[in-house]
């Protein structure tokens, strides 16, 4: 989720724990993103990762701030290379097969699939996942609760990334009700 004003990351932590959801990806497209990972991994009971990160030294503000999880949009083996260094999980994007498969030589066997509704939604993970089998699927971008089922339904998907639920609209008119209802409806729904 991409925060503009760090003041937002309590009310939104607490907003998505009440609707049950317990981590969070804050990503690093706005200048508030590292003390909002800061408020929330000193502050909440989240688990709280990074996203958009994009360089070995992001790596290291983002795990500085308090991220225990590492995304970003591509594969850059330098962004792996730094995460395994200071020893956090990370989950890098591919779109393509031949970006699988650099992947799976750097020993990653689960993946961001992004954008996933421009790579063809749950029926391009399907193609991917024949000839990827061992693979792991984390898709964002477009992702929302009227296709949510779609991915969910996938074997190969590991997780979904749901910025819908606290989207730019609901957190600049502080609508944490409004987001509390839409991580529970998410959650009724994958459990279905």
């Amino acid at each position: 989720m991409a925060l503009p004003d760090a003041r937002l990351a309590l009310d939104l932590g607490q907003a998505l724990w009440a609707g049950g959801i317990r981590t969070i990806e804050i990503t690093l497209r706005t200048p508030a993103a590292l003390a909002a990972i800061a408020s929330l991994a000193e502050k909440s009971d989240l688990l709280v990762g990074a996203g958009t990160v994009l360089t070995a030294d992001q790596v290291d503000a983002a795990v500085d701030a308090g991220a225990k999880y590492v995304l970003s949009p591509g594969f850059s083996a330098a962004v792996v290379d730094r995460c395994r260094e200071v020893g956090v999980p990370v989950i890098p994007g591919i779109a393509t097969a031949t970006e699988l498969q650099t992947a799976l030589a750097a020993g990653i066997t689960t993946v961001k699939f992004f954008p996933a509704e421009q790579l063809g939604g749950p029926a391009g993970i399907r193609a991917l996942s024949g000839p990827f089998g061992q693979v792991k699927f984390v898709p964002t971008g477009g992702v929302s609760l009227a296709n949510l089922a779609g991915y969910l339904a996938e074997p190969a998907v590991l997780a979904v990334g749901a910025s819908w639920v606290a989207a730019s609209d609901l957190l600049a008119r502080r609508d944490f009700a409004e987001i509390t209802r839409r991580s529970a409806a998410a959650l009724e729904l994958a459990a279905r």
